[in-house]
């Protein structure tokens, strides 16, 4: 049976640790499996492995400069990003998971990473106190934050002969990662992909607008998985505080639902596959004013308010054959009939329903409940309390299957 690695298309980035000797093995289990494999090394990495080993493993040079010295030639980190299918990190060292945490862009590596279009996928390998260290589990969070996919290290014996958690992953495992990834139908190269995220507010006056909870931490999450994977995301994104850090997401910020519909609307028709997390206001004021509204002299006893277009159903009269779209439900009572009512009435493909009567789910949470309601009719997929970012691959996984 093939692997699903044969003929990707796979950076290697090896960093100087005492695990790059596993790096070799890796290599070598990459090749076995079909991929083409580009090797890409810091200079501390050459000490403790040689580019002769590894070319003549992986059939190429290895870069590690950002030119070669007796020639000149240019090494470009961006046709290295747009080339690859992943990019894997083995050992991803202390240091330099901290540069590209931080966008520190002194090496051949992490130039390559912050240029990278596909999927990264970093391993950790260090000592256990470096492991634990708050400026270690910030930087790996914030890795992740940006939507990388981190392989957790193992515990057991160090170079250092402590016991602890740090050991870089086993090569075989990784290569487990890698084959499951793209085997779950999680790569969306070349797939285009329209989210809407956050709140939208209605002007009552210059100072005053109706609006409601929402924070957009669901729908920037699925922007940051579903551009990890591969795709070009675009954004159309209500007022929040929270920020996409993925080159491949295109943010176009709006305020009202007309807006957020009008933007939708315009990329709609070159998506294939439409995610809408967007808490839209159902209604807006009917007649906003252009002057703050004066407690003492305007009188207003009540405020008259319109109906707000329906999004989801909008774009669901126009959806053509092919285009995948899905929505969201939040409820507080009977979510999964509200949300199958929702399903056929919008003409989705797939609702994610959550309830406010679940802790932990909801508004400015980090952590989401979901069920996934299916207009093909297979049976709903209920999942417990994860991280935003793990729903956020949840739904993902089952639209690859749609």
């Amino acid at each position: 049976m093939s692997s699903t690695l044969q003929g990707k298309h796979i950076i290697l980035g090896i960093t100087g640790g005492i695990a790059a000797y596993k790096s070799v093995m890796l290599l070598r289990l990459l090749v076995k499996a079909g991929a083409e494999v580009q090797v890409v090394i810091t200079p501390n990495g050459k000490e403790f492995i040689t580019p002769v080993t590894l070319s003549a493993l992986s059939g190429k040079p290895v870069v590690s400069e950002f030119f070669t010295a007796n020639t000149g030639e240019w090494h470009s980190h961006v046709d290295l990003g747009l080339w690859a299918d992943a990019m894997v990190i083995a050992p991803a060292t202390a240091s330099s998971i901290a540069k590209m945490a931080n966008g520190v862009a002194d090496n051949m590596l992490i130039t390559t990473y912050l240029s990278a279009k596909a999927p990264v996928f970093i391993a950790p390998a260090m000592d256990l106190d470096m492991m634990a260290h708050p400026s270690t589990t910030r930087n790996i969070a914030l890795l992740r934050s940006y939507g990388n996919h981190i392989i957790e290290p193992a515990s057991g014996e160090l170079a250092s002969h402590l016991t602890g958690k740090g050991r870089m992953e086993e090569p075989e495992n990784i290569v487990a990662v890698l084959e499951n990834f793209f085997a779950a139908g999680r790569s969306m190269a070349g797939r285009r992909v329209l989210i809407s995220a956050g709140p939208t507010i209605e002007r009552l006056d210059p100072v005053r607008y109706i609006s409601n909870f929402s924070t957009g931490k669901m729908g920037y999450a699925i922007a940051e998985e579903a551009a990890a994977r591969g795709a070009d995301v675009t954004l159309v994104s209500g007022p929040v505080s929270v920020e996409a850090h993925h080159p491949a997401i295109k943010v176009v910020k709006v305020e009202s639902a007309r807006e957020m519909l009008e933007a939708c609307r315009s990329y709609f028709s070159d998506c294939d596959t439409a995610i809408l997390t967007a808490a839209v206001a159902d209604y807006a004021p009917a007649h906003p004013r252009d002057k703050k509204i004066k407690r003492e002299h305007d009188g207003i006893d009540s405020i008259e308010l319109v109906k707000n277009p329906d999004i989801a159903a909008t774009l669901g009269e126009t959806k053509r054959e092919g285009q995948l779209l899905a929505g969201f439900a939040l409820e507080t009572d009977n979510a999964v009939d509200h949300g199958a009512e929702k399903l056929e009435r919008k003409n989705l493909d797939m609702i994610v329903v959550n309830s406010l009567a679940d802790a932990g789910a909801g508004f400015g949470t980090d952590t989401n409940k979901v069920t996934l309601l299916f207009r093909d009719g297979r049976p709903a997929e209920s999942f417990p309390l994860k991280s935003k970012k793990e729903v956020a691959a949840d739904i993902l996984d089952a639209i690859a299957t749609l």
